[in-house]
């Protein structure tokens, strides 16, 4: 098996794992600017947004562990996801 494929693979098996905390982590963050900006919500009102973006929810044990993946996976969704693509473009430029 080449080195691509195998990368496609772990690309592909690692993703599920990243995107459901990226999207909490995104989600959270914008709704907490929005609402603070557009909406003019206080910030007690939407201090709950900023627990569950920053991970607080989970315990002072587990929030930097969690902090950590996030960019660990994001990392390395990013770097694989740019490898594949530059390495579909020469395939293309190529062929």
């Amino acid at each position: 098996m080449s080195l691509l494929v195998r990368l496609r693979e772990l690309h592909r098996s690692v993703a599920p794992f990243v995107l459901a905390p990226l999207l909490v982590t995104v989600c959270s963050g914008v709704s907490y600017r929005l609402a603070r900006d557009w909406f003019r919500a206080s910030r007690e009102q939407v201090h709950w947004l900023m627990v569950v973006h920053e991970g607080e929810w989970l315990g002072s044990t587990l929030e930097p562990v969690v902090v950590f993946l996030n960019a660990v996976g994001l990392i390395w969704m990013l770097i694989t996801g740019a490898v594949l693509l530059i390495e579909r473009w020469r395939r293309k430029v190529h062929s």
